[in-house]
């Protein structure tokens, strides 16, 4: 079956199911094409919380499917690939935080999105690498102490950024914290006149060097409106199919081919069309963690409006 077969087809059940399809940028370049929505986790999170739709089909990883069941508890929400998870998320485990959060019962807990629903429960308030820094700041007026997890690169970025002193879970993206100062400088000695762009997520040294930090939409946008025409990317190499997409006329160089998250290229449209076509792999939270972890993102939204 070719692609846009698959394509007919999608969209012919997307309208009789009253689907939508819901695709992070870090995903391959034809799930993007096909989706209803393509954006960050924030984004998604929005998109997920005021769709009319009856079935998201998420194209992402576990933690983003679970936060749209959080957020539409009353919807089905599918993932194509049900092994899609996130290193990150897997670095912080409910056993953990629980004790954590019965130890320092006045601690304020910032979880970070990329965490599992089990986690979020115990959480005060969730984040996204979009509003961390206006999150953090809210709440670093009230004068408590802050934990922020489970990665502590965007963590370590938000206190380089202001006078806030935050616990941190010592969990990290593979990909990001693998980006080096030396990965850095051979790309700029090989690209003089370009811009080094990064993802929060990086080590400090790493974000150092940038010309602009920013989640990943913040880095879709500073490239379409940027002056400049060339641009080393330090994120995951997905993003590159939206950025090219807006720019057809800009340069796009990849700071490294490490720079590929395996989750997220495990779905591919085969198993988005077996998905939405037999509706499979739908994410069921017991209603006792639902009820709990959704506080935190609910909070979230509120403070991002």
């Amino acid at each position: 079956m070719t692609k846009e077969e698959m394509y007919n087809d999608i969209r012919k059940w997307k309208k009789e199911k009253n689907a939508i399809i819901l695709a992070h940028y870090y995903q391959d370049g034809d799930i993007q094409d096909i989706a209803d929505y393509v954006g960050d986790s924030l984004a998604l999170a929005q998109k997920a919380s005021k769709t009319d739709a009856d079935i998201i089909v998420f194209c992402g990883v576990h933690f983003m499917a679970e936060t749209a069941k959080l957020l539409s508890p009353q919807k089905k929400v599918l993932l194509p690939v049900m092994e899609a998870g996130c290193v990150m998320a897997d670095m912080m485990d409910e056993a953990a935080i629980k004790k954590y959060k019965e130890e320092n019962p006045d601690t304020i807990i910032l979880m970070y999105v990329n965490s599992t629903a089990n986690c979020k429960q115990y959480a005060d308030v969730c984040v996204t690498s979009s509003n961390a820094l206006k999150i953090i700041d809210h709440y670093s007026k009230l004068g408590k102490k802050m934990l922020y997890g489970p990665d502590k690169n965007l963590g370590a970025y938000a206190m380089s950024k202001s006078d806030v002193k935050l616990d941190l879970w010592p969990g990290f993206c593979g990909i990001h914290n693998g980006m080096k100062v030396k990965d850095v400088e051979a790309a700029k000695a090989k690209y003089p006149n370009a811009e080094f762009i990064a993802h929060p997520e990086c080590n400090l040294d790493v974000l150092a060097m940038a010309n602009y930090i920013g989640s990943t939409k913040q880095l879709i946008e500073y490239v379409t409106e940027s002056k400049a025409t060339e641009f080393i990317v330090g994120t995951e190499m997905g993003v590159l199919h939206e950025m090219k997409k807006r720019n057809p006329n800009k340069n796009f160089y990849i700071l490294s081919d490490r720079l590929k998250c395996y989750e997220m290229k495990l779905t591919r449209l085969e198993d988005l069309y077996n998905c939405l076509k037999d509706e499979l792999n739908e994410i069921i939270i017991p209603s006792d963690v639902s009820q709990k972890a959704v506080k935190c993102v609910d909070k979230m939204l509120e403070l991002s409006k």
